[in-house]
């Protein structure tokens, strides 16, 4: 049976509860998790604000409704380069157990090249259609649909050059967490 006094303490001979918080360190942050918090935190601030114009003055703000949508599609197209980076959205890795070695690697590296071309393809679209929309406004706020549809590109353009520098990581590694389950993203 183990001692029960063998682990770390936190009740101290004094009788008193001694806990240290570990100091946090928010150097390795990218920047698209910054610009992601930017996003959210103005999507929150104008959230409150509809909330409280229409709640608690009865005379709710017209505009914050689209501003919203739009702040949440700039939150989700900046928070998605975060999961590229990390390597975690959703993937099927149930056959590669079952693979030869050379044909997984193979598959894998075909993942990779695939998520390149396709944000690379919808950063190319997203592009043409910021050109066909013109000088289109927004519907309450005189503001051009093309910011909205700049976010976006920028996400598709960080979310490709992530998937470029993840397939570089993958390369000099020599395998993928497609090939080896479990393994994360650590070089940043």
């Amino acid at each position: 049976m183990p001692d029960i006094d063998s682990g770390p303490k936190v009740m101290g001979d004094d009788g008193q509860f001694h806990a240290v918080d570990e100091e946090v360190d928010l150097s390795g942050t990218p920047i698209e998790a910054w610009v992601a918090l930017l996003f959210f935190w103005a999507l929150a601030l104008t959230v409150f604000y509809q909330f409280f114009t229409r709640y608690v003055l009865n005379d709710s703000a017209s505009w914050t409704e689209e501003i919203a949508r739009y702040l949440l599609i700039a939150t989700v197209f900046t928070g998605a380069t975060i999961a590229v980076a990390k390597n975690n959205h959703i993937q099927v890795d149930f056959f590669y157990r079952f693979m030869p070695q050379w044909l997984s690697r193979g598959m894998s590296l075909l993942v990779d090249v695939l998520r390149i071309a396709f944000f690379a393809a919808a950063t190319f679209l997203t592009g043409q259609m910021m050109q066909k929309l013109g000088s289109y406004k927004m519907t309450i706020i005189d503001l051009p649909m093309n910011l909205v549809y700049g976010v976006v590109m920028a996400g598709f353009a960080a979310m490709c050059l992530r998937a470029i520098w993840v397939m570089r990581v993958h390369l000099q590694r020599g395998y993928t967490v497609l090939e080896r389950p479990g393994t994360e993203m650590t070089d940043r």
